[in-house]
């Protein structure tokens, strides 16, 4: 639920764009608009700190509690916020800051999430406990795309940009008292080897560790934003193809990335991290370019076996990178560490990808760059995994 309010903006893009960044080149509303969700993305390590310190201290039932409600508050005010043409500079303005603080929430949440299920596991199912986080994720955001297609379906052009968009960020409402039903009875240990400086600790003496995990999601990142993203955007804007076209398209690829998810994590617990990462990251590196001419296209079922290839890559590589990125975190600093290395990686590099490709295509002309901008992702993860870091997959976790 977390993350259909986090990524439902991004969806809804273009419309915002003209709502709250109107300018005469369409093209410069949209990359303020993906600047603004880049916003949300660059504040997650701070998130990451504060939420990850609570988790390491206070224990990671209190962190995951707490994150619900940072998120579901700014989520139902960007569907009430008056547009740029009722308060004028005041609508951007407020747009940003309840970006920044999804960001907050998104920071602390997802990698605790990833720590408690991880450590709750047999070490002989990490990966494939763990993989579930990355499902509701993944869930949260098809959720995001399937109501964005209904109302694409349901309601007209006019509608859509008048009031439509509105729909889906107060439905966001539900989020608190979800996240709050679920989480009232989880009940966690105090984490084994605590320290009482948990993010000196991991700027320090764990430093390394925090650098590889960083390094190892560049590539998770970049693809994940562009195929599931910013794929929308560009098959209305750049394929020139009808709204309802594009949020069925990137629904149905991203309901087949669910079935990916656990067997590429299945296959990761029997055979190792390694492995699975070093073949994700060589596909997406050199298959991220013929994959994204089959979705420059006008062809929807072209577009659709582009978007596949793509679920297929990102399905193997975060059955080998969710419980990795756990395991190489040492346990006094695992939600601090691993909430600012992942955050930290993700922010820079995922969450500005809609707004880089935005911008690549406009300045070079050129509708495939954003597939080279895939491919150096890919190629960071793919080294990253030959050389820096070791296989954990049969190790006990301790």
């Amino acid at each position: 639920m977390e993350w259909y309010d986090f990524a439902v903006y991004g969806y809804f893009a273009g419309v915002i764009g003209h709502q709250f960044f109107p300018s005469d080149n369409p093209a410069v509303s949209l990359i303020a608009a993906f600047g603004a969700f880049a916003a949300g993305f660059l504040v997650r390590p701070l998130g990451g700190l504060l939420f990850g310190r609570i988790g390491d201290l206070v224990g990671r039932t209190r962190a995951l509690t707490l994150s619900v409600l940072t998120m579901a508050v700014p989520t139902v005010l960007i569907g009430l916020l008056p547009t740029h043409a009722a308060i004028g500079l005041a609508a951007p303005v407020l747009l940003v800051t309840f970006r920044m603080i999804q960001g907050l929430s998104v920071g602390g949440e997802y990698t605790s999430s990833l720590v408690f299920l991880v450590e709750s596991s047999p070490h002989h199912r990490r990966a494939f406990s763990a993989i579930w986080g990355v499902w509701g994720a993944g869930a949260g955001i098809l959720l995001g795309s399937g109501v964005g297609a209904l109302l694409t379906n349901v309601l007209d052009e006019t509608q859509v940009v008048s009031w439509g968009w509105r729909l889906p960020f107060i439905l966001g409402a539900l989020v608190a008292g979800t996240g709050y039903w679920l989480r009232r009875n989880i009940h966690t240990e105090k984490p084994v080897g605590e320290t009482k400086s948990p993010v000196l600790d991991s700027f320090g003496k764990h430093r390394l560790s925090i650098i590889k995990v960083a390094l190892l999601n560049v590539g998770y990142g970049v693809s994940f934003y562009t195929a599931f993203v910013y794929a929308v955007t560009y098959i209305k804007e750049i394929d020139k193809l009808p709204g309802h076209v594009a949020f069925n398209l990137n629904t149905l690829s991203m309901a087949l990335l669910l079935v990916f998810l656990p067997l590429g994590a299945w296959l990761s617990d029997r055979i190792g991290r390694k492995p699975i990462l070093i073949v994700a990251g060589t596909l997406l590196t050199f298959g991220a370019i013929p994959l994204f001419h089959l979705i420059h296209t006008t062809h929807p079922i072209t577009i659709l076996l582009g978007e596949l290839g793509f679920a297929l890559i990102i399905g193997i590589i975060s059955g080998g990178i969710v419980a990795a990125n756990v395991e190489l975190i040492p346990t006094p600093v695992r939600c601090t560490g691993l909430a600012f290395a992942y955050n930290a990686s993700i922010g820079l590099f995922g969450g500005t990808t809609p707004l880089i490709a935005a911008w690549l295509i406009s300045m070079t002309g050129n509708p495939i760059m954003p597939a080279y901008w895939i491919a150096i992702g890919g190629a960071v993860t793919l080294l990253t995994s030959i050389f820096l870091i070791r296989e954990t997959a049969f190790i006990k976790l301790d």
